[in-house]
């Protein structure tokens, strides 16, 4: 299998039909292998029967290779993406939104920047027919998340993008952690670039976007920079809080009990509770260390699915 086309969707059945045809007339007259896999992440409108019905047309054609993945309710879309990547059987894997924002000609050029030797091509929309409410955020958020990476992207949370297998098997990801797949490539040292794509305006259905994202792109921000430090050793991280508590606790408590053997005296003082409270503190964050150390052997990650079409 040369290339696997990783689909998120949410409530796009209108959208669906003609993205299916651009896909074909996009991929086929370049005469690789490829597959469409769909995950219909909690749609509550038809859009997992219109998903089957395109499965049947399509898996009757020739060369020709659907299935799709539907939850049980909406997990996300990391979530969708990081089912649709386990399953991708191809050389280089490639995502675009179920939207029509994105333009499946664009793949194929892509596709030829990763045969020059990169990991990751990213999405560059220049020109966003997006609202203001959307655009703005975004550069924003793009701004600020060059800066902390190391490497200037103008568009981190495009949709479309193509990847090395690689780089999809690699990656771990949950929660909202999908738009910084870049930063998570280049910190594991997978060569990564953009390209200038086609946007296009909505047409059918509502985005799922909106200014609320900015405030939790960057909470996963800096969630992400800490799971970069510290998640393969969280004892590094709560013990140096434990530790630094640990000697001021002593030293304060330590202090006094000089004081009670040379006096006989013991006075509770508010000085004295900040020790105790200190070294009590001190347990807790190791523990809380520890644990996060017993706990961080490998997960296994289940996905609520409901119905599944072409089992891979």
């Amino acid at each position: 299998m040369d290339l696997s086309l990783v689909i998120p969707v949410k409530e796009e059945s209108e959208n669906l039909p003609e993205l299916f045809k651009e896909i074909w007339a996009a991929i086929q007259p370049t005469g690789m292998e490829f597959e469409v896999i769909v995950i219909d992440d909690g749609s509550r409108d038809n859009t997992w029967e219109v998903v089957e019905g395109l499965a049947k047309e399509y898996n009757a054609m020739p060369g020709s290779s659907v299935s799709a993945f539907r939850f049980q309710f909406n997990c996300g879309k990391a979530a969708a993406l990081a089912l649709g990547f386990s399953k991708a059987r191809g050389k280089y894997v490639a995502t675009l939104d179920g939207d029509l924002q994105d333009d499946p000609l664009e793949i194929p050029k892509m596709i030829k920047i990763l045969e020059s030797g990169y990991d990751l091509v990213s999405g560059w929309k220049i020109r966003r027919l997006d609202p203001w409410h959307k655009t703005m955020p975004s550069k924003l958020f793009n701004l600020t998340v060059s800066i902390v990476c190391g490497k200037r992207l103008h568009d981190f949370n495009c949709g479309i993008k193509a990847y090395r297998s690689s780089v999809v098997r690699f990656i771990q990801l949950y929660g909202d952690y999908h738009r910084f797949i870049p930063v998570m490539a280049k910190w594991q040292g997978f060569r990564i670039t953009e390209m200038p794509v086609a946007h296009r305006a909505r047409v059918h259905g509502v985005s799922k976007y909106g200014v609320s994202r900015l405030v939790s792109g960057f909470l996963d921000l800096v969630s992400l920079m800490f799971m970069r430090s510290f998640s393969s050793k969280p004892l590094h991280f709560f013990g140096l809080f434990g530790l630094l508590l640990l000697v001021f606790g002593l030293g304060i408590c330590g202090y006094f009990g000089y004081e009670w053997i040379q006096t006989g005296a013991m006075h509770v003082r508010p000085l004295l509770l900040a020790g105790a409270f200190s070294l009590v503190m001190s347990v807790q964050f190791f523990s809380l260390g520890l644990l996060g150390e017993m706990m961080n052997g490998n997960k296994k990650r289940t996905y609520p699915v409901s119905d599944v079409i072409g089992q891979l």
